[in-house]
């Protein structure tokens, strides 16, 4: 599998953000960062994302509403929710939506890494 694939981040926490786009370019994936959904949904990048990872807490729109958002559009992106502060309730209707993965700051490496490519692999409609 290829990792050109592009990853988009959306984090309103300008270091958080930094952070997170070199850790996943690390990983051997190309990026795009925006600091809000809104700047994400304007963008040409969002035809080309392959992965999204989002903020749950950002001002304008939370995560989850992002995510519902982008299910109710043109293009299902497979979508990573992170937060610094995890919330049960949260976290059991995002699966329930359909988020891919629903991860605690500070992120753990290696499962950032696993939900990256466990996602691709469901954006390209492989099995198992």
């Amino acid at each position: 599998m290829s990792n050109t694939r592009l990853v988009a981040i959306v984090d309103d926490d300008e270091s958080a953000r930094k952070a997170l786009t070199g850790l996943v370019k690390a990983f051997g994936f190309a990026t795009a960062a925006f600091c809000s959904a809104g700047e994400f949904l304007g963008s040409p990048e969002r035809q080309h994302t392959a992965v999204l990872i989002a903020d749950v807490q950002m001002p304008d729109m939370t995560g989850l509403e992002f995510f519902y958002l982008l299910i109710q559009s043109d293009k299902k992106i497979p979508t990573i929710l992170i937060t610094a502060h995890p919330n049960d309730e949260i976290r059991r209707r995002a699966l329930q939506a359909g988020v891919h993965a629903y991860l605690p700051k500070p992120i753990d490496s290696d499962t950032l890494f696993d939900c990256l490519h466990l996602a691709l692999r469901q954006d390209r409609g492989d099995a198992g």
